[in-house]
């Protein structure tokens, strides 16, 4: 398929090219250093930053994409479901 934009540079304003459903896990780092995260169900989302620092997104919206540096979402404190990762 013809990609108009593969000359283009990535950066983290741009779409991101890539995505994976989460499983929470409170040992276990994502693959990659997210660009963004997508909340299917509402609900309380625990992640750990690019910089190591855990924070709570209380009552994250269902439907949502959240423009977050994300290297784990934690299992414990996470009630949001269909987490998708995007890079």
């Amino acid at each position: 398929m013809a990609d108009l934009f593969r000359n283009h540079n990535q950066n983290l304003t741009a779409p991101p090219q890539n995505a994976l459903a989460v499983v929470p896990d409170d040992a276990t780092d994502l693959p990659w250093i997210t660009r963004a995260l997508y909340v299917g169900g509402g609900g309380d989302l625990r992640v750990r930053m690019q910089d190591g620092t855990d924070v709570t997104l209380a009552n994250a919206s269902a439907g949502t994409q959240y423009a977050l540096r994300v290297e784990r979402v934690l299992a414990t404190g996470t009630t949001a479901t269909d987490i998708v990762a995007m890079w």
